[in-house]
C-alpha cells in the first residue's frame, strides 16, 4: 500500500532497522530475506533523500534524519496495531498476547506470581516475557517494546501514565545468630556494619542509596549483588546485614533463619507503581491486564493488613526487633 508515494511496508522495515541496528537481525525480525531487506534500505534512502544508515563494523549507525524518524515511525505503527489491526471485541480466553514487563525479582516473587496464576486461569493462551528494569525503560515504553514497567514511583518518568499498586518499606535483615542486631540499631552502627547490597542503575549504586544521599560517610559494602533474592544466602551464618523490602524478607524467612530489624531514619515508605506506554492507554488488552494488576495489588495489601506480626521475647535489648524465625522443618 502506498501513501503519498511511500510504500507503508517500508515503515515496518525502517522500524526494524532502527531497533535492531543490524541488517541481518532486522530481516529476521520481520521475516524478510537479506536481499529483500537490502532492497528496502535502497528504497528508503531514495524516498527520504538520505543515507539513513552508515556502518560501524557490523552495526548500523543512524544518521540524524533516521534518528528523527525513529519516534514518529514507531508511534504510527503502534497506532495502526492498536486501532486498526486489533480486534474490536477483546476476549481474554482467546487472546494470545505476550505481555512484556520490566520488574525486579522482588516484585516477581511477592506480587507478579499471583497475577500470572490468575491470568493462567482466565486466559490460558496469554503469556509473559519478564525482564530486569534498565535505565532505558522510558525509551522502551515510548517505542512500545515494553507493555509495563513496575518500579517504585520515584524512579519513574512523567512521560507515560502510571498507577499506584501498593506501599512497601525497606527493613534491615540479618542472620538470626547475628548478635549485633539484638540491640537497637543506630544510624552510625547501620552505616559501619558489613553490608550486602543490590546494584541499581548506571552508574551501579545500591538501591537504598537514594535514601542516604548527603547523610555522612559511606556505608561499608562488602558484597554487591544483582538482585534482592541473592542477599539472604549471603547473610546466613555471618554478621553481615542487608537492606530489603519487607515482603521479600518474609518470603525468605520461610526457608532461612533470618531476623528483621527496623532501619534507623531516614527510610520512608515508598509506593510500587505500574507504568505503561501512553500509546497503549486505550488498548483493550492492556486495560484488562492493568485491571488485574490493580485488583491483585489491592488483594495483597488487604491480606497484609490482616497479618499479625509477632514480636518474640528473648535475650538482649530488642527495642527495634521485628521478627525472627527458624527455617521450616
Amino acid at each position: 500500500m502506498r501513501f503519498k508515494g511511500l510504500d507503508l511496508n517500508l515503515l515496518v522495515a525502517l522500524d526494524a532497522l532502527i531497533s535492531e541496528r543490524s541488517l541481518t537481525s532486522a530481516a529476521r525480525k520481520i521475516n524478510l530475506s537479506q536481499p529483500a531487506m537490502s532492497a528496502a534500505v535502497a528504497r528508503l534512502r531514495s524516498y527520504f533523500g538520505d543515507e539513513l544508515f552508515g556502518m560501524r563494523g557490523r552495526e548500523l549507525v543512524l544518521t540524524s534524519r533516521a534518528e528523527a524518524l525513529a519516534a514518529p515511525v514507531r508511534q504510527a505503527l503502534v497506532h495502526i496495531e492498536l486501532s486498526i489491526v486489533a480486534r474490536d471485541m477483546f476476549d481474554p480466553a482467546r487472546s494470545s498476547r505476550r505481555f512484556r514487563i520490566a520488574l525486579s525479582d522482588f516484585i516477581t516473587i511477592v506480587f507478579l506470581k499471583n497475577v500470572v496464576e490468575r491470568v493462567t486461569r482466565e486466559a490460558p493462551t496469554v503469556s509473559f516475557e519478564l525482564a530486569a528494569p534498565t535505565d532505558g525503560h522510558e525509551e522502551l515504553l515510548r517505542r512500545g517494546e515494553l507493555d509495563f514497567v513496575i518500579l517504585p514511583d520515584f524512579l519513574m518518568s512523567s512521560a507515560h501514565p502510571r498507577a499506584a499498586l501498593f506501599e512497601e518499606r525497606l527493613v534491615c535483615v540479618g542472620c538470626c545468630m547475628n548478635r549485633e542486631l539484638q540491640r537497637r540499631l543506630t544510624f552510625d552502627r547501620y552505616m559501619s556494619m558489613s553490608h550486602v547490597a543490590v546494584k541499581h542503575g548506571v552508574p551501579q549504586t545500591p538501591f537504598e542509596q537514594s535514601f542516604l544521599i548527603d547523610l555522612g560517610p559511606a556505608r561499608r559494602i562488602d558484597i554487591l549483588v544483582q538482585s534482592f533474592s541473592m542477599i539472604p544466602p549471603l547473610l546466613v551464618g555471618t554478621n553481615r546485614i542487608g537492606t530489603m523490602p519487607l515482603g521479600l524478607v518474609r518470603h525468605f524467612q520461610k526457608m532461612m533463619p533470618l531476623q528483621i530489624v527496623e532501619l534507623p531514619d531516614p527510610f520512608p515508605v515508598f509506593t510500587e507503581a505500574v507504568q505503561w506506554p501512553a500509546l497503549h492507554n486505550n488498548d483493550p488488552e492492556s486495560l484488562w491486564i492493568r485491571e488485574i494488576l490493580l485488583q491483585e495489588a489491592t488483594r495483597m495489601a488487604t491480606a497484609q493488613e490482616h497479618t499479625v506480626t509477632s514480636t518474640p521475647g528473648g535475650s538482649g535489648s530488642a527495642g527495634n526487633f521485628v521478627q525472627s524465625v527458624s527455617p521450616l522443618p
